[in-house]
């Protein structure tokens, strides 16, 4: 084989190794608010880290679970534009 073909083969692993990799992230089940972890939480919300992520945790456990996914913008440095982000990364379990 020469080095050419080789290496546009190897260029079409990576090409179908990174879409399946971003087409498996795309179908993640949306984390819930009311129950994950921080880990968890930093993990699935983009633009939230570890301590924001603890901060969400520590907000429910101080006021109960979130009643709306808008609830979080009373986190300090939780803001509508991260929300709008991520609104279909989060759920809410055992809201009425």
């Amino acid at each position: 084989m020469k080095k050419s073909m080789k290496i546009r083969s190897i260029s079409n692993i990576i090409v179908g190794l990174v879409f399946a990799l971003f087409s498996a992230l795309s179908f993640a089940s949306p984390v819930d608010i009311n129950s994950a972890d921080a880990k968890t939480i930093a993990a699935a919300i983009s633009g939230i880290g570890l301590k924001k992520a603890e901060a969400i945790v520590a907000y429910r456990n101080e006021k109960g679970p979130f009643q709306s996914i808008d609830e979080l913008t009373n986190i300090k440095g939780i803001g509508t534009k991260t929300l709008e982000k991520n609104k279909d990364n989060i759920s809410l379990q055992g809201v009425n």
